[in-house]
């Protein structure tokens, strides 16, 4: 009989070797559009200032992210548990001479406040990790410990159970799994294999509120490129397929049934103080 404990040193050694997955994972059309719908909904909620601001990013495999965030002016801490990701982010920072504006560190999700002192990042990125970690509230209480003032935002990137159902159902005529996905609590991993946490988003804002987090922006990911036929050109319609991805994102509609559910949240206690 397997503990919580055994599934999670599963999960963790998923990602200590093989890291060139995931990396290559980036670079097929769904890997891009995970990444450019998430970072593009990620930049309406950025915080402006004139001085350097910091991110953290939680997870942060091969530094994609984190990249563009250094890109933006931002001082990024890179943290990951995964040795191999970290090696390939160095790599990536050096390649894009951006170094000086990159921290990697080698860390757990387990340890994120002896980590860190409190109140010290302005962004926080948490994509694709709640799905893996063993309690993902206290990722999210830990994040909001970490969260500096007002204008931090927190941004949270999860499967969402209700594309599991449309992925099984239409990607693969799978309706025997399509049908368990209602109600299942995980589902496959295809990259690593394995099985990951799904979420609803109402299972989602309790634990925000939970965290005495508030979601300010709900966004679905990917809600219909998956399923496209074969004749439309992932590739060389790219472009098309990211812009009509960005429009059913934002409706409440559709972003119910993306593969993915975006969240960007703020202190709710700060907000509370703003408003009163």
């Amino acid at each position: 009989m397997s503990t919580k404990s055994d599934t999670a040193d599963v999960d963790n050694r998923r990602f200590q070797g093989e890291a060139h997955k995931y990396a290559a994972y980036l670079e097929t059309p769904e890997g891009r559009l995970r990444l450019d719908l998430a970072f593009a909904n990620l930049k309406e909620f950025l915080p402006l200032a004139a001085a350097p601001l910091n991110a953290l990013d939680i997870g942060a495999g091969t530094g994609a992210l984190a990249l563009r965030l250094a890109g933006l002016g931002f001082q990024v801490t890179l943290l990951d548990s995964s040795l191999p990701m970290l090696e390939i982010a160095k790599l990536a920072t050096q390649k894009a001479r951006r170094a000086e504006r990159i921290e990697l560190k080698h860390s757990s999700t387990e340890h994120l406040t002896k980590s860190f002192p409190e109140r010290a990042f302005d962004v926080i990125v948490c994509h694709n990790v709640l799905e893996f970690v063993e309690n993902p509230w206290e990722v999210l209480c830990s994040a909001a410990q970490l969260m500096r003032d007002s204008s931090s935002i927190l941004s949270i990137l999860v499967r969402n159970r209700a594309g599991e159902v449309l992925k099984a159902g239409l990607q693969t005529g799978d309706l025997v799994a399509a049908a368990n996905a209602i109600t299942a609590e995980r589902g496959n991993e295809s990259l690593y294999g394995g099985s990951v946490r799904l979420f609803t988003p109402p299972e989602l804002r309790t634990m925000f509120a939970a965290s005495s987090l508030e979601v300010v922006a709900e966004r679905g990911v990917r809600v219909i490129s998956d399923y496209l036929p074969l004749s439309i050109s992932r590739t060389a319609e790219y472009d098309r397929i990211f812009e009509l991805e960005r429009k059913l994102g934002i409706r409440p509609e559709f972003a119910a049934i993306a593969r993915y559910t975006h969240c960007l949240a703020r202190r709710a206690d700060s907000i509370t103080r703003e408003n009163a």
